[in-house]
Parts: structure tokens; sequence; C-alpha cells
């Protein structure tokens, strides 16, 4: 009875065309990665988290993209930050600099307004140089419906 269950696996597998061949999806060049056909992108990077390490990190992440060949000047990019991200715009922390420099590359730099008035944040503490919206949750969720890649590092 083993035999014949046997033969019939292999009668099965041979008609349904299954291979033993471990190369069945041969490499016929260098894999580059994506190809970027449009014209326009757009990203939205979402910073919640006060670590410098996760702040460090998304900072470099947009400039990383920026400079990708693939995108370069087909790329608008805003970075929305609530919650424990409020810590990347102010005044006190050392990202004044990176920020700039981003800022003058044509990123957007939001705050959103619901986390400064929950923590009772004056807007004096942070940078004079970001943006506010009501919420930064109501900023992903109209960005994702407007076509705009939603990264989370």
């Amino acid at each position: 009875m083993r035999k014949l269950t046997w033969v019939y696996v292999c009668c099965l597998l041979v008609c349904t065309g299954f291979s033993f061949n471990s190369s069945a999806q041969q490499v016929t060049g260098q894999f580059t990665g994506a190809k970027a056909n449009l014209k326009h992108y757009k990203a939205l990077y979402v910073l919640n988290s006060g670590e410098d390490k996760k702040i460090t990190g998304t900072l470099r992440n947009i400039k990383n993209a920026l400079e990708d060949p693939r995108l370069k000047g087909k790329l608008e990019v805003e970075l929305i930050v609530f919650g424990d991200g409020v810590a990347v715009y102010n005044k006190e922390n050392a990202y004044e600099k990176t920020l700039l420099d981003l800022k003058g590359r044509g990123v957007i730099l939001a705050q959103c307004e619901n986390t400064i008035k929950e923590r009772k944040i004056a807007k004096e503490e942070l940078f004079d140089f970001i943006s506010y919206v009501p919420s930064g949750n109501g900023e992903i969720i109209i960005r994702h419906y407007d076509g705009w890649a939603i990264v989370h590092p």
C-alpha cells in the first residue's frame, strides 16, 4: 500500500509540472533595485519617539532617500512629528543643523498641535522654522489617501 501511495504521489508531481530543481528561478542579470519610472514621488516620514537613536535614524533615512540617485529631483518629503517625537524640534536638543539642512533641501518639517497642547509645550520652546498641523494622525491619513508613501522607520 505504501509503495502504491509513493507511485501515486510521484505521478501527481510529474503531471502537475513540479520540479525538484532548486534553481527554477534563474537569475539572468544583476539585481539593481526598483526603477524610479514616475516623474514624482512623495514620502511622509513618521516620528513619534523621543529616543536619540530613533530620531537620528529617521533623519538619516530621510537624507538617504533624498540622495538616492533614482529619486534625485523627484522626491517630496515631509517629516510629521507627534507624541514623544516632539523632542526632535526642541531647541535644547542637538538636531537644529540637521533639520535646517533637510528644510533647505525642501523637506516639510511638521509638528502635531495636539501634542504640544496636551503636553503644555509653548511654541517658543520649539524651533521657529517648523510648521504645525492640527493632528499627526490626521496628517498621516490625509497624506496616505493623497498617494504618499508612509515611512515609519
